[in-house]
């Protein structure tokens, strides 16, 4: 895979944020128009996509090198800061967004949910195009080694992947079965698994929007989300294990717990509480709905 999509000189912009990008761009459109569609003030809904995707690419910067110590060894300020590589914690990106969230109700005394549940397919989305970069980058995010009929054998030309998983310096590698430069033990396609979790993450996205329980799908998403990338992605994933619980069955196939899984953990408590929460909340209208029913059926007669 080349993971860059232009060069200009020694300026390359990486596939990876691209993708990304586009995933986001989408999403927020998508969540713009339901906005309008449901009568939420479109200008907040616009500040609010703006600064929450600020603020959540660099809360997700920080969530990667919080839990990517080894990466970060003899880094230089650029290399905390360059994201075209790849190196974003989506938990990260989540709770900046909260955050964001919590200054905006206290701002403008909104109630957030209405417009944080519209931010489910961008979240979907995001993670596609992130990891869809990912497949182009080639080094990230990449799987344990298996011999299971899941394993996938990354193809010579890869170059990029071969490079970076057969340096035996590098903090998590596979230079052990590296004949020649090239990775010829098949591993699981956790970047794949991570376009699939994302494509669910949307479809689900859709079908929780019907709701008419203000949070119901800001919550449901994280919940999933986590649940899907603590126990299928991150399982399967080359990532050094902060509480070593479990290895097997082979050196490499599975693992637990990495620092996502352990930070997953509360976070779904939380999820499930607050979605109990929800539940015992009445059904509220949209506010477009509130209008429509506050407003005469019909002209009385002799008013025109």
């Amino acid at each position: 895979m080349n993971p860059v999509f232009l060069r200009i000189g020694d300026f390359t912009i990486a596939w990876y944020g691209v993708l990304m990008t586009a995933g986001i761009v989408i999403g927020a459109i998508i969540a713009q128009k339901f906005a309008a569609k449901r009568g939420l003030n479109e200008r907040l809904m616009s500040d609010l996509l703006f600064w929450a995707i600020i603020w959540g690419i660099i809360g997700a910067r920080i969530g990667f090198i919080l839990t990517s110590f080894s990466v970060f060894k003899n880094a230089s300020f650029f290399d905390y800061i360059n994201i075209r590589q790849g190196g974003l914690a989506v938990h990260g990106a989540v709770i900046a967004g909260i955050l964001v969230g919590v200054y905006y109700t206290w701002r403008y005394k909104i109630n957030f949910y209405r417009y944080g549940d519209l931010f489910a397919p961008m979240l979907g989305l995001g993670i596609i195009g992130g990891r869809l970069g990912n497949i182009m980058n080639g080094a990230d995010t990449v799987g344990r080694p298996t011999n299971s009929i899941f394993g996938f054998r990354w193809p010579d030309w890869a170059t990029a992947f071969h490079t970076s998983m057969c340096n035996k310096d590098a903090a998590e590698n596979l230079a052990e079965y590296c004949p020649n430069g090239i990775v010829t033990q098949p591993v699981h396609f956790t970047q794949l698994y991570g376009v699939i979790i994302g494509i669910i993450m949307v479809l689900l996205g859709y079908l929780w929007l019907r709701s008419r329980k203000p949070g119901y799908v800001f919550w449901q998403a994280i919940l999933w989300y986590s649940i899907l990338r603590a126990g299928w992605e991150e399982t399967f994933r080359l990532n050094p294990l902060w509480v070593k619980v479990y290895e097997g069955p082979g050196k490499f196939d599975v693992g637990f717990f990495t620092a996502t899984q352990l930070f997953s953990i509360p976070l779904i408590v939380v999820c499930i509480f607050m979605l109990w929460r929800i539940s015992k909340q009445p059904d509220q209208p949209h506010p477009i709905e509130t209008e429509q029913s506050e407003t005469p059926s019909s002209v009385p007669a002799g008013v025109a």
